[in-house]
């Protein structure tokens, strides 16, 4: 009678080895989009690097750059979170907001009160489009050209250069 539990205990196990993998990290990269039901003719270019970028133009084939007409990157960027067990107004200056906040995976946070840091650069820059129609004609010929900046903000630039994104339909 005694193996019966034991057995269970197992069973369990075994069932949450086929449980998906947990949410993992962001991951280091450059991409180029347009963002979907945004503004029409311009691509959007994200950058999620140690090194803040500091440049991003849209070169055409025949070699003629656009550069980004909105650039932003913020080191390290927090998030406050965790979740309010007690909702008495008079505790909000210890517990934070009322109700539970979420996690990006969508999980309840762990803690009352927490701050998660990523230890990265987010940035983001903006190109318009100086000529929609040649674009959609030719896009795969063009290039993003981004700069970040160089280690210690002294040293050589690192440029980069990713492929341009294909327009949306329509």
């Amino acid at each position: 009678m005694r193996r019966f539990p034991m057995i269970l205990l197992l069973g369990g196990l075994a069932a949450c080895a086929d449980a998906p993998p947990p949410a993992s990290l962001p991951q280091q990269g450059v991409k180029a989009s347009f963002p979907p039901g945004g503004v029409i003719n311009l691509i959007r270019v994200d950058a999620l690097d140690t090194l803040p970028l500091r440049a991003a133009e849209l070169v055409a084939p025949d070699g003629t750059a656009t550069p980004a007409t909105y650039l932003d990157a913020e080191r390290a960027p927090q998030t406050t979170n965790g979740q309010s067990t007690l909702n008495d107004p008079w505790r909000t200056s210890m517990l934070g907001a009322n109700g539970i906040p979420q996690l990006a995976n969508g999980q309840l946070a762990p803690a009352v009160r927490s701050r998660d840091t990523l230890l990265l650069t987010v940035s983001a820059a903006e190109i318009p489009l100086p000529d929609p129609v040649a674009y959609r004609r030719d896009w795969a010929g063009y290039r993003i050209r981004v700069t970040f900046a160089g280690i210690g903000g002294a040293g050589q630039p690192d440029i980069r250069e990713i492929a341009a994104p294909e327009p949306p339909p329509g």
